[in-house]
């Protein structure tokens, strides 16, 4: 396994949760009277059976323990049975969200192995927790049914290509903004002997606009194209809107912090314009501190 491997399975890992859930929800009974081991296991089996390269599945109570063997391709392992498995991801992300979830890579205890673990509660009609079904997939196998089909290729290369010549144009835009700053410190008065307020504090306006509008084409070129994730809080789109929002927010600061000096050496009664754009920069990051919590929170729940 590589990088790239992750990758792809981060990527694809809301289709790979997609299909076993299908497979859970059209063979697992749910929230029916009188569920038992003896309605559940021979479907979770025939899931197994249908499942190419299925590495074994098993049923575990309400108390995450265990209560049937193991059953892999060739055999079956008895002692499986009365093991505890309620510290297992598969179990209690299962429970506390009531519904079908996938784990992270992990070694198998069966194969030795990268395995990933399919489960799904079952809840008695009356909404009482009885078992939970766990379904063992190999790692490569899952990376398989999570793979991007013809079309998701051709888009994402679009994409990939779209995001490459936006990021190349920021760029160029932000070397004119650079250009153009620090021409005025040789052609409007600004040196060691000859200081020009006005002058200073535009060459200062059209840096700060051109380190943001860069430092957002860098991150593009990164995440989108080069496809290099520093961060695994927050992905795709919702990062670079982060990273977007950030750059807003320490240019408008560095903004304020000019006019404040700027008016306190002009004109002190325009001091409070300053305090305006302060306020503004102050909401801008009660707002982004909002939307990363959401997103975290939603992004947990789909690759949950």
């Amino acid at each position: 396994m590589v990088a790239a491997d992750i990758e792809l399975f981060s990527r694809g890992r809301t289709k790979a949760r997609a299909y076993f859930c299908y497979l859970f929800e059209k063979n697992i009974p749910n929230r029916l009277p009188s569920l038992s081991e003896e309605m559940i296991l021979p479907r979770l089996r025939k899931i197994k059976a249908d499942l190419e390269n299925c590495e074994g599945v098993y049923l575990l109570d309400a108390h995450g323990v265990q209560v049937t063997p193991t059953y892999t391709e060739n055999k079956e392992i008895p002692e499986d049975v009365g093991k505890i498995r309620a510290n297992r991801a598969y179990y209690y992300r299962a429970v506390r969200e009531e519904r079908c979830t996938i784990t992270d890579p992990y070694p198998s205890l069966i194969t030795g192995t990268l395995t990933v673990t399919a489960s799904v509660p079952i809840f008695s009609e009356t909404g009482e927790l009885k078992y939970v079904a766990c379904l063992d997939m190999p790692f490569e196998a899952v990376l398989k049914i999570s793979h991007m089909n013809t079309k998701d290729v051709f888009f994402s290369k679009l994409f990939k290509f779209s995001y490459a010549v936006f990021a190349f144009a920021l760029m160029a835009v932000s070397v004119l903004l650079f250009t153009h700053a620090i021409q005025d410190f040789f052609t409007q008065k600004i040196g060691l002997h000859i200081l020009s307020i006005d002058a200073m504090f535009k060459a200062t306006i059209l840096l700060t606009l051109s380190l943001a509008i860069f430092d957002l084409a860098k991150t593009l070129v990164e995440e989108e194209v080069l496809g290099q994730h520093k961060e695994h809080n927050i992905s795709g789109p919702h990062k670079t809107m982060v990273k977007f929002l950030g750059s807003i927010i320490i240019a408008l600061s560095i903004e304020a912090l000019m006019l404040v000096f700027k008016f306190a050496l002009t004109d002190p009664n325009k001091l409070m314009y300053a305090i305006y754009i302060i306020g503004g920069v102050s909401l801008l990051i009660t707002s982004l501190a909002v939307y990363i919590k959401f997103t975290k929170s939603k992004q947990y729940r789909e690759e949950s």
